[in-house]
């Protein structure tokens, strides 16, 4: 079992990031453009950006998993509220524990932020990684509409 560590995703993780994020977007289908992998990757790098940021989980010092996290203000709370937008593990280390450690880290950074609510979408059909989220988050009853 390789050592699992977690730190913030830095300027020079662009081809890793990259990578990993490819690999996120192919799971659900989606694409995004150039544009949009540079300017992301610029708003989760920028320390004046404290909205949007993002951790790597490295197995041996290697770059295996992502997860990308956004503070935002609640109308039913004072409070900001986290949602954690991508969450992604390379399909070698899944069920090695990079997935939880990722959402541990977005739960400790919350926590730190004074932002205890942290919520997340998946899809139906994602039911290997629901089995971890079933264990670390409440299942709510909320449908998403999207226009």
């Amino acid at each position: 079992m390789p050592e699992i560590t977690i730190r913030p995703i830095e300027p020079e993780d662009y081809d890793d990031w990259r990578r990993l994020w490819t690999g996120y977007l192919d799971f659900y289908e989606a694409r995004v453009s150039d544009e949009v992998y540079d300017t992301t990757f610029k708003r989760l790098c920028d320390k004046g950006n404290a909205d949007q940021n993002g951790f790597l989980a490295l197995a041996d010092g290697r770059p295996v998993g992502l997860v990308h996290y956004i503070y935002h203000p609640h109308n039913w709370r004072v409070e900001d509220v986290c949602y954690l937008q991508d969450l992604y593990a390379d399909p070698e280390v899944r069920g090695s524990g990079v997935g939880r450690k990722l959402i541990e880290a977005v739960y400790a950074a919350a926590d730190a932020n004074g932002t205890p609510s942290v919520y997340w979408l998946t899809q139906d059909f994602n039911a290997t990684a629901r089995q971890l989220y079933d264990r670390v988050a409440q299942l709510t009853p909320f449908i998403k509409y999207q226009r």
